[in-house]
């Protein structure tokens, strides 16, 4: 059984739950998520505020033509995980060809750093062995702002629809999408988070609360009692949302081995945008 619920103004975004079901589900193996695909790029920029290379990773549209404009999705990835983990996830990089979609993956400046939704300083258990005394003071802070770097470089790189760009993440990468809207709330169409591990309390909603959300969540994952707790503020507050809870789904393969969850996430995408929605 799958539980799912949804508040949303507008009738066809029920249909992202219509049609969920879930044979075989956990049928496949894990394996490497790391995205070896040749469609993703490898990049890098120098990030002002360390003088550092940081990489990214970028796929674009086989037939991007920069005489219109095109939507963009920025993917968070989980703790520890790296930079183009995310691009990775089965059919991840199928559905942004087949439905048009620019996505890009940040590091979020160190693998650990949390993208600054635990602080602007070092997040508690971010430091490995050898690296003790070696981070930066500001690790949260230079999470964050690689985020926002990356998104600025994308902007300036490609023909973007300022009314369609989406932002998700993963786990720490969920945590930091709440983040990220919370402090940005007006760049944001809508946003998807899959068993995200906020430390924030639900309260932090009510800073985007006009941004309609997809929450994903397995029901063995220990987050799922925050999750719904996170999707009861949801209703409290009236925000358009869509929730899908996997029965047997855990943490991570519900998600990184599922296309049919990534689906949901890109048919989610593909409704909504600014305009549409009076922002």
């Amino acid at each position: 059984m799958t539980r799912t619920s949804n508040c949303l103004l507008s009738p066809a975004l029920t249909l992202l739950i219509v049609s969920l079901t879930l044979p075989s589900l956990w049928a496949q193996e894990p394996g490497s998520v790391v995205a070896d695909d040749a469609r993703v790029q490898g990049l890098t920029y120098t990030m002002e505020a360390t003088g550092e290379d940081v990489p990214y990773a970028l796929f674009v549209p086989s037939d991007y033509d920069a005489s219109r404009e095109w939507p963009l999705i920025v993917a968070l990835h989980g703790l520890g995980r790296p930079f183009d983990w995310v691009m990775g996830y089965d059919g991840y990089i199928d559905m942004a060809e087949r439905d048009g979609y620019i996505t890009v993956a940040p590091k979020g400046y160190h693998p650990r750093a949390w993208y600054g939704s635990r602080g602007p300083g070092i997040p508690r258990g971010a430091a490995r062995e050898g690296e003790e005394g070696n981070l930066a003071d500001n690790l949260g802070e230079l999470g964050e702002q690689d985020v926002m770097n990356v998104l600025a470089i994308i902007r300036d790189s490609y023909n973007i629809d300022d009314e369609r760009i989406y932002l998700w993440g993963h786990s720490m990468g969920g945590a930091g999408t709440y983040h990220l809207a919370a402090k940005h709330p007006d760049i944001w169409a809508a946003l998807g988070v899959a068993a995200p591990a906020p430390s924030a309390p639900p309260e932090q909603l009510e800073a985007f609360k006009h941004i309609p959300i997809i929450a994903l969540q397995g029901d063995e994952d220990g987050l799922v009692v925050r999750t719904r707790e996170w999707v009861t503020k949801m209703s409290d507050l009236g925000m358009q949302h869509v929730y899908i809870e996997i029965e047997g789904g855990d943490h991570s393969r519900f998600i990184n081995s599922s296309a049919e969850m990534i689906s949901k996430l890109f048919s989610f995408f593909d409704i909504v945008r600014k305009d549409q929605l009076g922002r």
